[in-house]
This record gives C-alpha cells, structure tokens and sequence, in this order.
C-alpha cells in the first residue's frame, strides 16, 4: 500500500495562499562554483543561488522576488502608482519601477545620496539609468542613508493622492512592510524542493548579504520553520550593523507570526557579522575589490561593490577562518546588484584590477 503523503507544515499552506504576481522565470537556478571552491582549499563545497538570474525585469534580482507579494497587494487595493525610495544607484527602485512597468502601474521613485560619493555619471548610469529609461518618475535628493522610513515619500504620495491617483508605498528595500519577509520564506521553500528534484545536497549553511533585512530575515524564517537545522549567516553591508540586526528580527518576527502564530524565531538564529561592511554603505573596502576579483576570475562569478562584493568578503573569510566548518555546503545568495557596476567604473581602473 503506497505510503500517504506527508501533510503540508502551517506556515506554508498560510504561505501558499497570500497572493502574489508572477514575475520569476521559476526557482532562480543554482550554480555549483568549483573553482572558487578549489581556491579556498577545497574545505568546504561553494554554491550559488542566482536570484540575479530569476526574472526577466531589468535584471532582476532579490527585490523582484519580494515585489511579487507586495504589487499583489497594490494591485488588490487599486493602486495607480509604486511610491518608494533607495540611493541613488539603488537596485530596489529599480526594481520598483520594473515590477510596476510591466503591471500597468506608474512607479515614483525617490533617490537619495545615500552614498557620499560624486564619481563620473554617478546619478546618470547604472540603476537609475534603466529606471529612466523605462519611464519612471526619478525625483533626486540629497537626504543620507539610513534604513528607516523617509519623509520625501511621505510628500510624493501626498502629491499623487491630491492628483486623483491612488499611491501605494513600499519602504526601502521592500523590507520593513507586512510582507516584506514572504518572498525569502518562499526562497528556503522552493530550496528545499530543489535539492530532492535536482538531488543536490544539502545546503547547511546559506550566507547573505543584509541591509534593509527583508532578505535576512525571510531566509531565517524559513529555516527555522523548515526544522533541518540550517544556518543563516547575514554579511551586514549597511555600516549599521546595530540598526539593520534590529530590523532583521523585526521582520523576522512579524514574518514568523503572520504565517504560524506558533512559529518562534530565536535569538541565536539572527546571525549578522560585521566585520565586511568597510565602514560605510555603497562604498567598497580593499576586501570587497578583492573579493568581487576572487569570484570573478574563478568561476565568472560577477558581485557588485555594494552589497555582493561585501557578502562575498565575509564568505571568504569565513572559509578561511573555520568558522563555516570543513565539510560544509554553502549556498551563496547572490541578490543581484551588478547594473550599478558602471557607476563604479572609477574603483576598478587599471591598477587595481591587475
């Protein structure tokens, strides 16, 4: 008598029925990095999950997943416009306008300087560029970064509401909203059934890059819900370690209670080292170079100065160190990021890519 199937756990049958748009190709693909294995000792086996490889809207990346979840909702409540805010070279406003594009929708997106930087066609390539040219509604600032909410996306969806449009906001990131964590719940999710359909091994260690959280934190939940004992290492990239670990657990926890109220997720599973930021957001230390070099002349792994570079930095030295141990398979979460390259064409001259 064949054995019955298993029943579906509660925070996925909850997970399951939260609508959501359509806008990835299917699972983003997994790529296993022998190279990049070899050259850090053969200690442990190195894969990549290439979320920048996912979507087929201005490149992609992490943010169109989580995108998925909230334009279902805008959609759901009428909206007319995406109203969000990023840097200037900021892959989720890019995104934003993306996602919106191809739904219909308008996209106002603010951009801040929340990299002190002025670097050749800094505000004029890269990021900001494609959301130019896919028409969205680019309005600049000189606001500096930090991950919470910002008062001149407060002004935009004012102004639209009094034009008779109906805004819908989406804070940084697409992070620090009801649904934020979704789409990397669904990540550790769709994982899982790709290791038994594609009959790879188990990934026990995945690493990411951490900002606004969202990413993170959806990547905790369904670790910790999944029960297979994975660990989930965030790379802090935002120079504020302090803020973004805080916001992780927010969204950790408000992602855990909207799926299964029974769902706890435990200090020691909020695991963010910050030792790769190079002190400040958007701007890449010497490890980042070296590291963003490292996987690019291995395995043609391409990471940005952002945030790939610097994740990339900590999962290095975290090989090298042990304290991803011997033995391990780790899964590299690669967000995406490498349109804002051109806007950084200035830090990978001649020299320093020799």
């Amino acid at each position: 008598m064949p054995c019955a199937t298993p029943p579906t756990p509660a925070y996925q049958e909850k997970l399951a029925s939260i609508p959501k748009e359509s806008f990835l190709f299917g699972p983003s693909p997994i790529q296993c990095l022998p190279r990049l294995t070899a050259a850090l000792g053969d200690k442990v086996r190195i894969y990549a999950k290439r979320d920048d490889c996912s979507s087929g809207l201005a490149y992609g990346g992490n943010k169109v997943r989580k995108l998925e979840y909230l334009v279902a909702d805008a959609k759901a409540k009428h909206a007319t416009h995406l109203v969000s805010v990023g840097g200037v070279q900021s892959n989720h406003t890019r995104a934003v306008t993306a996602t919106a594009t191809a739904s219909g929708l308008n996209a106002v997106t603010v951009q801040e300087k929340w990299v002190p930087i002025d670097p050749p066609l800094y505000d004029q390539t890269g990021n900001i560029l494609l959301s130019r040219l896919m028409g969205g509604d680019v309005r600049l600032n000189n606001e500096p970064f930090h991950i919470g909410h910002k008062t001149a996306t407060q002004e935009a969806f004012a102004e639209i509401e009094k034009a008779g449009g109906k805004p819908y906001y989406i804070p940084a990131g697409a992070s620090d909203h009801e649904l934020g964590g979704l789409g990397f719940t669904n990540f550790v999710v769709e994982l899982a059934e790709q290791e038994q359909t594609l009959k790879l091994p188990f990934f026990d260690t995945l690493l990411v890059c951490s900002v606004t959280g969202s990413s993170h934190a959806g990547l905790i939940v369904g670790a910790v819900a999944e029960g297979r004992g994975r660990k989930v290492i965030g790379i802090d990239a935002s120079g504020k370690p302090a803020e973004t670990k805080a916001q992780v657990a927010r969204i950790a926890r408000n992602t855990a209670r909207l799926l299964d109220v029974k769902l706890v997720i435990p200090d020691e599973a909020i695991v963010l080292d910050e030792r790769f930021h190079a002190g400040i957001y958007g701007i890449p230390g010497p490890g980042t170079i070296e590291a963003m070099k490292l996987a690019a002349r291995t395995d043609a792994l391409i990471t940005d100065p952002v945030y790939e570079g610097k994740s990339m930095d900590g999962m290095i030295q975290l090989i090298k160190e042990g304290t991803i141990k011997p033995g391990s398979t780790v899964l590299y979460v690669h967000l995406g990021g490498q349109p804002a390259l051109n806007a950084y064409s200035s830090y990978f001259g001649g020299e320093e890519l020799k």
